[in-house]
């Protein structure tokens, strides 16, 4: 698949939709980088990624918080914090942590993953019935489980937070530890007209990204107790992720979340824009209805394109996407794209659909 998506840097009057990451940072996130207070973040002495970590522990209503490079880290390193090699954790059908990290978790924590529940969420009952108990004779013991909100492959649907209450206090009751893959719950978050420390308030542990939706260059930071966050150093170290003078890059995260979240709300509404376009085309299978984040993951029927063949003809046109699948491709709006270049787009994206050559 990644052969599709093309390597080169877009020209500037292309609209990029692949992804929420390919934002540039802004000249005013650029100023505070360049006059960031830096020091030696593995001694603890960066006053800047201090004062991001001390902010998102604050945001997220947990008692620390540890910056990480990336998003892929923060849920590679929440497996080391709560798992052994051969656990068993439950997460959501097409989770991120499951698709799409390269088999990371096998790797690196050496766990299985069971897969449940459909359409990005999940219940109680679910982890219930997939639960497995520790001591059993053949089965690998569920030693955690995993939400992912917003939830990416299934197009940026936002996680029901009684459902995420439901299965974290079932989890308690089993001795199971709960995550969240946070990275966009900022997105749902604005999306739900919740606070995020709501959201987050039920799970042991938590990762937000700084690259996805709020327009920095990198960064994820997780949140939890004090005992696991002191455990996340050590494997965020064993990982590669234990850095110096990172201030440069929580000076990012720290403008992000000044300016950038408030916003998020114009790229819902352009996401949606795109989608009721799209779903003019009777090769599409999209309910725009179910767009209520940044992201849309439409599939195309058997009598229509497939998906490279519409990934092509939008970048002919201007206009980049992604190939989700052979048959799926997906959209993202962020702060680099504007509402009119969103329309443009979806009229552009709809001509690659029905395009008959």
């Amino acid at each position: 698949m990644a052969g599709l998506q093309g390597s080169t840097i877009p020209p500037v009057d292309e609209i990029d939709l692949r992804s929420d990451t390919v934002t540039r940072p802004s000249p005013g996130m650029r100023a505070a980088m360049a006059a960031a207070e830096v020091g030696d973040d593995q001694f603890g002495e960066d006053p800047t990624v201090n004062r991001l970590q001390e902010r998102v522990a604050e945001l997220l209503g947990k008692e620390a918080a540890l910056w990480v490079p990336t998003g892929t880290m923060a849920n590679q390193v929440a497996l080391r914090v709560f798992t052994r090699p051969g656990d068993d954790v439950i997460v959501c059908r097409e989770s991120h942590a499951m698709w799409h990290e390269t088999g990371a978790a096998a790797a690196n924590a050496g766990v299985q993953f069971t897969e449940v529940g459909s359409g990005g969420v999940f219940t109680a009952a679910d982890f219930l019935a997939a639960r497995k108990p520790r001591g059993h004779l053949l089965y690998p013991p569920t030693t955690l489980v995993e939400v992912e909100d917003t939830h990416n492959r299934a197009g940026g649907v936002v996680f029901p937070p009684a459902d995420a209450a439901a299965i974290c206090s079932a989890a308690r009751e089993q001795g199971t530890a709960s995550y969240l893959d946070g990275a966009r719950l900022f997105n749902a978050a604005i999306a739900g007209a919740r606070r995020p420390a709501d959201l987050a308030a039920p799970f042991d542990l938590v990762s937000i990204a700084l690259s996805k939706g709020l327009g920095a260059p990198g960064g994820s930071v997780l949140a939890g107790s004090l005992d696991h966050i002191e455990a996340a150093i050590r494997y965020r170290r064993m990982s590669g992720g234990a850095m110096r003078q990172v201030g440069i890059f929580a000076a990012a995260g720290l403008y992000a979340l000044d300016h950038n979240i408030g916003r998020l709300v114009e790229d819902h509404a352009n996401a949606r824009v795109i989608a009721d376009r799209v779903a003019e085309s009777a090769r599409a299978i999209l309910d725009p209805v179910t767009v209520r984040t940044n992201i849309l993951v439409f599939r195309l029927t058997d009598d229509g394109p497939d998906a490279a063949t519409v990934v092509a003809r939008a970048r002919e046109r201007g206009v980049l996407v992604f190939a989700f699948g052979p048959r799926t491709v997906r959209a993202v709006t962020h702060l680099d794209v504007s509402k009119e270049a969103c329309v443009r787009a979806a009229s552009l994206l709809l001509e690659a659909i029905e395009a008959s050559a």
